[in-house]
């Protein structure tokens, strides 16, 4: 058994919502010791679209979204994480859809959130491989950002790793932690030891190693999302493209005056709402296109209960439906994966628990994660530390 000199925080996870912590924690002078039980991230943090969009939250959410957008400019200016500054359009595809644009503006305005309403003809303009008989017009986002997510997170690791009092630990799986004395102790799984003044967990559902009965007796559920990546090609797709079931879905148009009336109406029974589908789309640098998602959901008593299988008819449901929004040059599938995220049903979008004074678990935030995980923890990193 061996044990390391005390740093200020352990941060146990490595994926986006740890990392940023530990990031929050570092600019505030701290020493930081992070633990991350894989190699590297294999969890959501890099199975996502990569789509930075805080126009999709409600407010609470929209503001830590807002907040991580100057981060992630922040730290581009510095250090290459894949941020590209392209902006995010939501396209319209019938007048319902369009009312709910009109709407979420008038909304953006008041908080002072900037937001274009597009008519169709600038969205063709904007993308003229975007389908006439689809796209009623569209709202666009100039601030917002997207990021590789099978890049961002490594980068950002290496650029915490050029920050003084930093210390990253991987293939170290924590499997008890202790405080006592003004001390947190981590046990990893090969004997070794690493101390602390404070630790935060934001090693998502693996929480349940450390905390079982608090991770079962929670309201957390898990959601299983499936999507998919089209071969590369000349397609001019930049930024981050949400259409019509994504309007119908996201948070931000809930606050809509017409958002009741126009959910009522829908119909019940439909492929896109058994399986929680939105047609969304992002084509990285190298031209290849990032198309999906599903969801499939999961109490946490019954996590097994989302199989590991790609559902083939959920793959040829999103090429339909992208195919009815775009003319593509091609359709071919690359490959297709699955992710699993935790969200809470709680009112603060966020699972938060302190014990025993110095140990602090934060998990749930859902689908938030690479929009607002960096502007979340430098709240939470604040409120930790009695700000």
């Amino acid at each position: 058994m061996s044990s390391n000199d005390q740093a200020d925080l352990l941060v146990i996870g490595g994926g986006v919502l740890g990392t940023f912590h530990a990031y929050h924690a570092l600019k505030r002078g701290l020493s930081v010791t992070l633990l991350e039980r894989s190699s590297q991230p294999r969890g959501a943090t890099v199975r996502n679209f990569g789509q930075v969009v805080p126009s999709g939250l409600d407010q609470k959410w929209q503001q830590f979204g807002r907040e991580s957008l100057q981060i992630y400019k922040s730290i581009q200016a510095q250090f290459d994480i894949s941020v590209r500054e392209l902006g995010s359009i939501y396209i319209a595809s019938d007048d319902e859809e369009l009312s709910l644009l009109e709407e979420l503006q008038v909304i953006n305005k008041a908080n002072d959130y900037p937001s274009q309403l597009w008519t169709a003809q600038e969205c063709h303009d904007r993308y003229p491989q975007l389908r006439e008989d689809y796209c009623c017009g569209g709202l666009f986002f100039a601030d917002e950002v997207s990021v590789n997510p099978r890049i961002m997170i490594h980068q950002l690791h290496g650029y915490l790793a050029e920050q003084s009092g930093y210390l990253a630990n991987f293939q170290t799986s924590v499997v008890q932690l202790d405080a006592s004395h003004s001390r947190v102790t981590a046990t990893t799984n090969d004997g070794r030891e690493f101390t602390a003044t404070k630790a935060i967990v934001c090693s998502g559902s693996e929480f349940q190693t450390l905390y079982p009965e608090l991770f079962g007796d929670s309201d957390l559920e898990a959601v299983k999302l499936q999507m998919l990546r089209l071969k590369p090609q000349a397609a001019n797709l930049s930024g981050n493209i949400l259409t019509g079931l994504s309007i119908r879905r996201y948070e931000s148009f809930a606050q809509c005056p017409s958002w009741a009336d126009i959910k009522s109406s829908e119909p019940e029974d439909t492929f896109w709402k058994r399986w929680g589908v939105h047609v969304l789309f992002k084509q990285e640098a190298d031209g290849g296109i990032i198309l999906g998602d599903s969801h499939e959901y999961a109490s946490v008593r019954e996590f097994d209960r989302l199989d590991f299988d790609l559902r083939s008819e959920i793959n040829e449901y999103m090429i339909a439906e992208a195919k009815k929004i775009f003319d593509l040059s091609s359709w071919d599938v690359e490959t297709s994966w699955y992710g699993v995220y935790c969200q809470t049903k709680h009112p603060s979008g966020i699972f938060t628990k302190t014990i025993d004074g110095d140990i602090h678990i934060v998990t749930g935030i859902g689908g938030k994660g690479m929009t607002s995980s960096a502007g979340f923890a430098q709240h939470h990193i604040g409120e930790i530390y009695n700000d």
